[in-house]
Parts: C-alpha cells; sequence; structure tokens
C-alpha cells in the first residue's frame, strides 16, 4: 500500500488532501499516520498489505482496546495488539452495582483517560474506572435526533454524558444527574469540552432527590429504571416522553405505577441489543395523557 506519513494531529486535514485515498484506512503509529496515496500521486512509502483481521472482536474507546464476554487469550490479546496497537488492552467482565462500575482486568499496559469521538461528540473517559456502552451508539444518536429544541430534559442516570451531550447539542436543556462521583467528574469535563454549560445543569448525588419541578422528557438509561419510576411521574404531566430502558419487556409492571400516578400511557418498545441468551435491552418509549 503507498502511503505518506504525517503526523498525527495532522491527519484530519490529509484525509481531505487530492491525493489522500479514500477507499484505504489510515492508520496511527506512534506519533505518525500513514495516509494511503492515490494513484499518479507521490508517495512516501509502500507498505505490505495488512490482511483483515479475524480475532476476537473488541472496541476501541480511545486508545485502549476494550474486551467483553470469556476472557481472551494471551493469542487473543496478542492478535489486538498486533492489529490496532492499542496503548492499553482491557478485559471488562461485567457492569456492577448502581454506580455502574466496570470489572477490569488490565491484559496490556496502564489504563488513563482517553479522549473518545462518537457522533461529533467528544467523550472523556477512564475505561477502566467508567462505564461506556458500545452497543448503545444507535440510541445514543436516535437522542439527539428526538429532542426538540428548548425541551426540560431530566437523564436521571447521566453517567459521563451518554445522552445528555447528544441532547443539549440538539438544543434540549438538560438536567443531568449522576451518584458515581468519578462519572460525575467525566459528565462535567464534558458538558465543557462540548461548549454545552449554557443548556446543560449538572448534579452529582441520588436522582430521586435531586429531581425538581416538570419536565417535558425524562430520559431512565439504567437498568434498575422501573424501581425509580414513581419518582420520575411525580415530575411529569401530560405529554411527558419518558424513556425507560429494561432487560425484557415491562409494561405490565409499569402500569401499575403510572396509574397510581393518576395518568394513562401510551408505549412503544424498541430492542437496543441483545444482552444474553434470549435477553434483549429494550427502551420503553412512554407517552403521558
Amino acid at each position: 500500500m503507498r502511503v505518506r506519513r504525517v503526523r498525527k494531529e495532522e491527519l484530519a486535514a490529509a484525509v481531505r488532501e487530492p491525493w489522500a485515498d479514500p477507499s484505504r484506512r489510515p492508520y496511527v503509529q506512534g506519533e505518525t499516520a500513514c495516509v494511503p496515496v492515490r494513484e499518479g500521486y507521490p508517495c512516501d512509502d509502500e507498505l505490505p498489505e495488512r490482511h483483515p483481521y479475524r480475532g476476537r472482536p473488541f472496541q476501541m474507546i480511545g486508545d485502549t482496546a476494550v474486551v467483553r464476554g470469556r476472557r481472551p487469550t494471551d493469542e487473543e490479546v496478542a492478535a489486538i495488539l498486533a492489529w490496532r496497537r492499542p496503548a492499553c488492552v482491557l478485559y471488562l467482565a461485567a457492569i456492577e452495582g448502581v454506580r455502574r462500575l466496570p470489572a477490569a482486568e488490565v491484559l496490556h499496559g496502564e489504563p488513563h483517560t482517553v479522549s473518545h469521538h462518537e457522533n461529533g461528540l467528544w467523550y472523556r473517559l477512564n475505561p477502566a474506572k467508567v462505564m461506556y456502552a458500545a452497543g448503545n451508539l444507535e440510541e445514543r444518536a436516535l437522542m439527539g435526533r428526538t429532542v426538540r429544541e428548548g425541551e426540560r430534559v431530566a437523564d436521571m442516570f447521566a453517567g459521563i454524558g451518554y445522552f445528555t451531550l447528544p441532547m443539549g447539542a440538539a438544543g434540549a436543556n438538560v438536567h443531568a444527574m449522576e451518584i458515581n462521583p468519578v462519572s460525575f467528574g467525566y459528565l462535567v469535563e464534558n458538558i465543557a469540552a462540548n461548549g454545552l454549560t449554557e443548556r446543560v445543569r449538572a448534579g452529582c448525588g441520588d436522582c430521586r432527590t435531586l429531581l425538581d419541578g416538570t419536565y417535558d422528557r425524562i430520559v431512565m438509561g439504567h437498568f434498575d429504571a422501573l424501581a425509580f419510576l414513581p419518582d420520575a411521574l411525580a415530575h411529569a404531566r401530560t405529554g411527558t416522553v419518558i424513556h425507560l430502558h429494561a432487560l425484557g419487556d415491562v409494561p405490565d409492571a409499569a402500569a401499575i405505577p403510572v396509574e397510581t400516578a393518576g395518568f394513562e400511557v401510551r408505549t412503544v418498545t424498541r430492542k437496543v441489543k441483545k444482552y444474553g441468551p434470549h435477553i434483549w435491552h429494550i427502551v420503553h418509549d412512554m407517552v403521558l395523557s
């Protein structure tokens, strides 16, 4: 493969140059990026073709590779290192507790704060210390497309800003709540880094005590959200939309607190991703009347 070498910080500009081949992926080696070159343009070097990766699935969060499922073998880790050259490899065995703490094992390198770019937004986090759900990419983007400008939105389990940032960027006024102090620190940092301090108000603590006033939309992005539904309903009105995340369908269980609060509800369910054998991560979009 014919390439030109540029500094890593110049990569974004280089791929827009006329000589850059858009059909091939550039890749980074340390502080240098190798950008594929079109035929007819001079190059700096010719590199051997890279074979497609067929190893263990993993997710890149910044420069850190995260592996889920069963623990990877040494050979699988070596294949990841050879393919993407991550600074760190983590095995994420589980997400634990209400604070959603990763049970992470370091397989290579040292865990550190990374900058992850997604849907035009920057998320800073340490993947060994706070959760980042790979399979919720489309759901995060959908929240940005769903909110209307000027809506008052409650994000009851904000984390580092998974849903808060796309909703704030779309023009909503978001009240973001997070109980984990480490995640909250990254949330505040990410709000500022994305220029959303005028649209997002963040609070650290139990969302049940932080909720205030009435909201047009309430996002409940936690698998234990059903237990918090009565608290959310106390800050809802006719027309409020609640996005309740759960493992499996829970419309019957949700109907009881909705009726107790004096509302009727129209619910549409969406599958986000498969969580385990015969278990789906489902979002219940609940419109109150």
